[in-house]
């Protein structure tokens, strides 16, 4: 339980800087660019809080430019996955134990390297290693997960304060929020580092012990974090750095009686052949593992004919093309009135020109770089051929791309009217937007053709200004979003402010940066102590006398 003399008081979000010309912070991050891209780091396993080399080498790139290294890694094997899972068990029983505010510091003290020591090494390979601009590495890998390891610390000290509030005579009610009897395993994409950091930290806050496998795409952001996690006093084999093949490590964790809980953010397919392996292994777990995925998004921006044109533009073009719509809350797809389309157009096009013209490495502080890999290159160049020689769509912009330097796609906007379009349903995660026209009366109709085309239930956005057009898309889009936004654009969701995750094909909707995923973390145990307790086995009605 909570002592007030420990009490955390609600934080504040990080402040994002702005890394204008002529800046110190622009002067800051261009010189740990110029050292991270002029080194090459060799970068180990971190198990049980040691170094590791497996020899079993892959290649940390810089997307915009594919054939520059920034580190090697060493790839976990068989053997080396069973010592993390072994090194996470040996440090549990101490870690659990631990005094919940000395485990907040650890995290407290983490958050202050982030916004300080680490600010600028994390964003720069952010930026080297993902290809994210400075702005999106900003408010990523600095402003929300350091947002993230704060409030978790406030949410967790909140949990625990939640106490029975009613006790018989003589009798005192408890509740312990002990953690998870096992090891948790974090799987954590390439395109966020913020994610990559919250999938080990919220377990970890609540008292459990983390096998953790990075995306190999963004092996080095991961690296530093772990390395800084260490830093701030995180004890040994709390979190065990396992980077490699997921079809090769994932097989061997799922399988492993200790699971007890997989926190993930991946695929809708990579969590859905997860999900089906631990159902046909549930026989030899030791409990019943949690299972916490956030995982694909179909993302969606209504406007209805009383929508503003000019902010409904800007969210179309931040939503859909920021970070190269390689997140999963990006605009994929846009439901216009044919009235607006003209005056929308005017907006958006030049735009979506001037976002064209602004593409090239992160280092030249380019608002629009690559996407992140060859196998994603080639998977949306194959779908921007269909839209450039099908006749259901019309490429209005962009559509073309480059992979001889880097993994350069245009930003595009698809023109069709049929709702049921593959890019109106299947999710690309690239820098492709998707209009759909429709007939102005038609705007209920086409709510519910919204609400029935993707599998998905992410993000979307409804813009208007009639007050009843906002209460129709709120009803009959209710199951469609797990974070829905009116007048602005579905991507940005803020710690504390708006708790992320979506349901259906989108994952288990567990809110990652609120309490209700801390709660996944934990398995409470009530307890009761009686200090009067009975004598006698009897009770009141079995006592013998004469009735009246």
């Amino acid at each position: 339980m909570i002592n007030a003399m420990f009490e955390i008081p609600l934080p504040a979000n990080e402040p994002a800087l702005s890394y204008a010309p002529g800046s110190r912070e622009r002067k800051l991050i261009t010189e740990e660019l110029n050292r991270q891209y002029g080194m090459t780091l060799d970068v180990p396993l971190i198990i049980g809080g040691q170094e590791v080399r497996t020899g079993k080498l892959g290649v940390a790139i810089c997307p915009h430019e594919h054939q520059h290294r920034l580190a090697q890694f060493h790839h976990a094997g068989e053997a080396e996955v069973h010592l993390a899972m072994q090194a996470a068990l040996a440090a549990q029983g101490k870690w659990q134990r631990m005094p919940w505010y000395d485990r907040v510091a650890i995290f407290l003290r983490a958050a202050d390297l982030i916004s300080g020591k680490y600010r600028f090494i994390l964003n720069a390979a952010t930026m080297l290693n993902q290809s994210k601009n400075v702005y999106q590495a900003e408010i990523d890998a600095t402003a929300e997960l350091a947002d993230f390891l704060r409030f978790n610390a406030y949410f967790m000290q909140k949990i625990y304060s939640e106490q029975p509030p009613f006790h018989a005579p003589g009798t005192w009610n408890r509740m312990q929020y002990r953690p998870l009897e096992g090891f948790v395993f974090a799987v954590s994409p390439f395109n966020f580092t913020a994610i990559a950091g919250n999938l080990c930290i919220a377990p970890a806050l609540m008292g459990n012990v983390v096998v953790w496998k990075p995306a190999t795409t963004s092996v080095l952001s991961s690296y530093y974090l772990m390395k800084l996690y260490q830093e701030a006093g995180l004890p040994d084999g709390v979190i065990n750095f396992v980077p490699g093949q997921g079809s090769m490590v994932a097989p061997i964790v799922l399988d492993d009686e200790h699971l007890a809980g997989l926190h993930v953010t991946c695929s809708t397919q990579a969590f859905s052949s997860m999900w089906r392996t631990i159902g046909q292994n549930i026989g030899k777990y030791r409990s019943y593992p949690r299972l916490v995925g956030e995982t694909g998004g179909k993302d969606f921006v209504v406007l209805h004919p009383s929508a503003d044109i000019r902010s409904a533009a800007v969210a179309l073009a931040r939503g859909a093309f920021e970070y190269q719509g390689q997140k999963c809350s990006a605009v994929s797809r846009a439901y216009i009135p044919e009235s607006l389309w003209p005056r929308l157009w005017d907006e958006l096009g030049p735009m979506v020109a001037d976002i064209m013209a602004d593409t090239g490495d992160p280092r030249d502080f380019k608002f629009f770089n690559a996407v992140i890999s060859q196998a994603a290159f080639d998977k949306t160049m194959a779908y921007l051929k269909e839209a450039r020689h099908g006749e259901k769509a019309q490429v209005l912009i962009g559509g073309g791309g480059d992979d001889r330097v880097g993994f350069f796609i245009q930003p595009t906007v698809i023109l069709t009217r049929d709702p049921g379009y593959i890019t109106m349903s299947e999710e690309l995660f690239a820098p492709v937007l998707t209009v759909c026209l429709y007939e102005d009366e038609r705007y209920e109709e086409t709510l519910r053709i919204c609400d029935a085309t993707s599998a998905y239930a992410l993000t979307g956005a409804v813009f208007a200004s009639d007050r009843e057009a906002i209460g129709k898309a709120l009803d009959i889009l209710r199951h469609a979003a797990g974070n829905f936004y009116i007048n602005d654009k579905p991507t940005g969701a803020v710690v504390g402010q708006q708790p992320f995750g979506g349901g259906r094909a989108s994952g288990t909707n567990d809110k990652a940066g609120s309490h209700l995923n801390l709660l996944r973390w934990t398995n409470p145990q009530a307890i009761k102590e009686c200090f009067t307790p009975p004598s006698d086995y009897r009770y009141p009605f079995m006592q013998k006398g004469e009735c009246s």
